[in-house]
């Protein structure tokens, strides 16, 4: 269990500092080298953290707390839905934002109606938010 773990923080460690190593110091503009090393980054780490899911999901999923009461599923749960809510949010915001700059720089009587968007993409993180608190609520 410590060998997935330790496995799989080394290479995310070897990922970042390789990234960076090819980024300054790659003279090829194509920057072939950096997507292969990112490929055979990625082929290295999806198995161990599949592994690391597998073998420590158990543990985690039916933790129980001092009283006994707490359900591990529920606070993966509430763990989800925030997490996942963020990474959507995020997505929301990088294609409704780099949009709205886009459409501002053309006309900027628009920056009042694109900002509501923006918003509205944010929202879906307080949504995530508020199910997890629900979810924790209820454990």
């Amino acid at each position: 269990m410590y060998f997935i773990l330790i496995s799989t923080a080394l290479i995310v460690l070897l990922t970042i500092g390789s990234g960076v190593y090819l980024l300054y110091n790659n003279t090829d503009s194509s920057k072939t080298k950096l997507k292969k090393a990112l490929r055979t980054n990625l082929f290295a780490i999806i198995p161990c953290l599949v592994m690391a899911f597998v073998f420590l999901m158990p543990n985690s999923a039916f933790a129980q707390s001092a009283a006994g009461a707490t359900n591990g599923l529920g606070l993966l749960a509430a763990a989800l839905s925030t997490g996942l809510a963020t990474i959507g949010t995020g997505y929301a915001v990088g294609v409704v934002g780099s949009s709205a700059l886009g459409a501002v720089s053309e006309d900027p009587s628009l920056l009042g109606k694109s900002l509501i968007y923006v918003g509205l993409a944010e929202g879906i993180a307080i949504y995530g938010l508020v199910i997890s608190i629900l979810i924790l609520q209820q454990l």
